[in-house]
């Protein structure tokens, strides 16, 4: 059994797609030849170089090393990872279908195979570091080897992926130190995952609640947060102005456990709201929601708004400079310049 990275699209937009419709695909536009016919990379890299004439060379090769495997050595049973860009969770699905081509696609939906998913999305926090590190791979395609990740990821699955014990992740990777590739990684990523776990450190159980609050007050919002325990259906108010009696008026709630948040207590806070005479809701879950709960909520667009760990980073990198200073003593960062490169990419 191997394990295939596979990316939903540079910015998650195909996740949808592919979770719904049961199927992974190559994402390049307008590659509309059967990969099956081919009998050699060398065919592949001339149909890439004639449909991307501006591509170097060099980008041609990596593009093809990432395509050329997803008809000719992926193999039914093998398992598919695919980071999601909406939430810090991955997906991880059995292949059940040998490769297939529609050549009148639409594009880019040329290549596809089709998949069983193994449960649903699995928190970013049960994958050791390392493995983290594979994911963060700056390829849309590739095979994850190193650090024995095909072992680990096996007795995950069979755990009903539970997080990983540490313990156990030193033993196994230890076993495959000769078992090392050589990825380009995603440092953005990578730095966000380390992030969240130092904030999963620092701001453990109602402690993300104070994180929240320090963020909502960076944004100008006066608010109340509600003693650790029972709070009646709200964890912050909010409100804008000196006193916080201006408009908008928020209810928050604030989970801070790893696992999905389902419809009931989303449903919940939209009472709250009218209990607490809000304009606003703002539901806040570090671990993201299940299944279609934000489509399910397009509805509440205008009353509502669902944070996963994604967007608490988002502001959190938006209002660093304007945090109390003790939050930022209980979380130092800086800001680090580096060259962005998209040429290896699709």
């Amino acid at each position: 059994m191997s394990i295939w990275l596979i990316r939903a699209g540079s910015h998650g937009e195909y996740e949808h797609k592919f979770i719904q419709e049961n199927r992974v695909y190559v994402t390049w536009d307008d590659l509309d030849v059967d990969l099956a016919k081919m009998s050699g990379r060398s065919e592949l890299t001339a149909a890439m170089t004639q449909r991307y004439s501006e591509a170097k060379p060099k980008t041609i090769q990596n593009w093809v090393s990432q395509v050329w495997p997803f008809a000719h050595e992926m193999k039914i049973g093998d398992l598919v990872v695919i980071p999601l860009k909406s939430q810090p969770a991955v997906y991880i699905g059995e292949i059940t279908g040998d490769y297939q081509c529609q050549p009148s696609g639409p594009s880019p939906f040329f290549h596809s195979r089709t998949v069983k998913w193994i449960g649903e999305a699995i928190p970013r926090t049960h994958f050791g570091k390392d493995l983290l590190f594979s994911f963060g791979a700056f390829m849309t395609i590739c095979r994850i080897k190193r650090n024995n990740a095909e072992q680990r990821i096996a007795v995950m699955r069979n755990k009903n992926w539970a997080a990983e014990n540490s313990p156990v992740v030193s033993k196994l990777t230890r076993a495959s130190n000769s078992d090392e590739e050589t990825l380009d990684i995603d440092l953005e990523e990578s730095a966000r995952d380390k992030i969240a776990a130092q904030i999963m450190k620092r701001f453990k159980g109602h402690g993300l609640t104070r994180l929240i609050e320090g963020i909502l007050k960076a944004q100008g919002y006066t608010t109340y947060r509600s003693p650790e325990g029972a709070d009646g259906g709200a964890d912050i108010l909010a409100g804008s102005g000196p006193l916080g009696f201006s408009t908008p008026r928020l209810c928050i709630e604030v989970k801070s456990e790893d696992n999905p948040i389902g419809r009931e207590p989303v449903d919940k806070l939209l009472g709250a709201m009218t209990k607490f005479n809000a304009d606003q809701g703002l539901f806040v879950a570090w671990g993201g929601f299940k299944g279609n709960v934000q489509k399910e909520m397009a509805s509440q667009f205008f009353r509502l708004r669902l944070w996963t760990q994604k967007e608490i980073l988002e502001q959190l990198f938006e209002q660093y400079d304007r945090l109390d200073e003790d939050l930022k003593a209980e979380l130092p960062l800086k800001r680090v310049w580096m060259v962005a490169s998209q040429e290896e990419i699709l």
